[in-house]
């Protein structure tokens, strides 16, 4: 895994529209190499608005959007359409607004999918389109099963430290499948669908998000010698690179040789 390199911005404002310019810079660069690339997106405040100042930049055209696989890394497990799930919240700040490929965008099945009200199924059917999508050489580092290996994989930073939907003490964390069900998650709602720390950790990069005081401690422990298990954004590590990209309330908890201001 990547040690992590430490980016700070002004304000949340300002580092939604820096990391949107830098997953332009990646994605047309991968694609200019390769042909195709693939992104995992994240919900919450920062991933929402880090979509929001994509959608708002005339950069993005410099993206083929119709060769972008598009990923999510976890998902509530509600009704298709619902505002609380993270599909939801990225089909309006972007996904709505640019000439995606529909084929190519893969959400997380909904509670009133083709599995109903089934979690366990629901992560199962995630993790054989995650197979079927895999390529030659792409098997992830520890899984169970192949997962792409996602150019780049964003994950926000909870205030208990998770990231996806893998929480503090939670069986997920040791689960070696590529997706799981969660059930009773601290965070309403309680029942979610998320990769694991193998898929994750399958990502060439992976680009963790936080803004907020609220956030500084868990921004510390993922920097620190935390356990995992303990505070989850220490496992989660790109192959290649992990980018912690951070505002100034963010990352007030950390030493100031450990950041650096663009």
């Amino acid at each position: 895994m990547s040690a992590p390199s430490v980016l700070v911005h002004r304000d949340q404002d300002v580092l939604a529209e820096a990391a949107a310019a830098r997953l332009v810079t990646r994605i047309a660069d991968v694609q200019a190499a390769r042909g195709w690339a693939s992104v995992v997106l994240t919900g919450g405040g920062v991933g929402t608005a880090v979509l929001a100042a994509l959608a708002g930049t005339g950069a993005r055209d410099a993206i083929d959007w119709g060769r972008l696989d598009v990923w999510w890394g976890d998902e509530r497990f509600l009704p298709a359409g619902d505002p609380e799930r993270n599909e939801t919240g990225a089909r309006e700040a972007l996904l709505d607004r640019v000439p995606v490929d529909p084929a190519r965008v893969r959400p997380m099945p909904a509670a009133d999918g083709p599995d109903g009200d089934d979690p366990e199924a629901a992560a199962e059917r995630y993790a054989a389109e995650l197979r079927s999508a895999a390529r030659p050489g792409e098997d992830g580092p520890a899984s169970s099963f192949p997962v792409p290996s996602f150019d780049v994989l964003m994950l926000g930073v909870g205030p208990d430290a998770h990231v996806a939907s893998l929480f503090p003490e939670m069986p997920a964390l040791r689960d070696e499948r590529p997706v799981v069900a969660v059930r009773g998650a601290p965070k309403p709602p309680p029942t979610r669908i998320s990769l694991t720390f193998p898929s994750l950790r399958a990502a060439r990069e992976v680009w963790l998000l936080a803004s907020g005081d609220s956030k500084a401690e868990a921004v510390r422990l993922g920097l620190s010698e935390a356990e995992p298990v303990k505070a989850p954004v220490a496992g989660a590590r790109g192959r290649e690179r992990t980018l912690v990209l951070l505002d100034r309330a963010a990352a007030s908890r950390l030493p100031p040789g450990r950041v650096t201001e663009p």
